[in-house]
């Protein structure tokens, strides 16, 4: 099967490339937007990119190793990223990775089975006012507690 976009996304993806005095500046916006068209980043992506951009897949690569916000494989309908900071680390984070950990049945970084469920322990999420606090899928929630956990999993199943 050849790897390429449907219509819709390959005209995007010639206005993106088109905004730049060079292709290869276009690298991350492209790249966001085949993990949109393909669900997540494979070496096959990589090469069709690369080719778009006029670059070696390798270069590719090399920018997905660099990213940790492109997924290089599959992840779940809810991506749950648990902020792991300073300011959340003082208000409990620990617990509070534990305790969906536990909910979902995954450890750090693992998608369930049947792509429901991704979960990644994160750096920062620029939101220390609220610690401790997570992203799912474009979603902030701070202050969280196991209750509030619950509850963001009853709206969110």
């Amino acid at each position: 099967m050849k790897m390429e976009f449907c219509k819709a996304a390959k005209t995007e993806c010639d206005k993106i490339i088109a905004k730049y005095p060079e292709k290869r500046a276009a690298m991350l916006p492209v790249l966001y937007l085949a993990e949109k068209e393909f669900g997540h980043i494979s070496p096959e992506v990589e090469k069709y990119v690369g080719k778009l951009l006029d670059v070696p897949p390798v270069k590719v690569h090399e920018v997905m190793t660099f990213y940790t916000l492109i997924a290089a494989k599959p992840r779940g309908k809810y991506h749950f990223q648990i902020c792991r900071g300073l300011s959340c680390d003082l208000k409990g984070c620990v617990k509070i990775i534990d305790y969906l950990s536990e909910k979902l049945g995954l450890s750090s970084d693992e998608t369930s089975d049947d792509l429901m469920y991704t979960f990644t322990p994160v750096e920062c999420l620029a939101a220390c006012e609220t610690a401790p606090m997570m992203q799912l899928n474009e979603d902030y929630y701070g202050n969280l507690t196991k209750e509030k956990i619950d509850d963001i999993l009853k709206e969110n199943s």
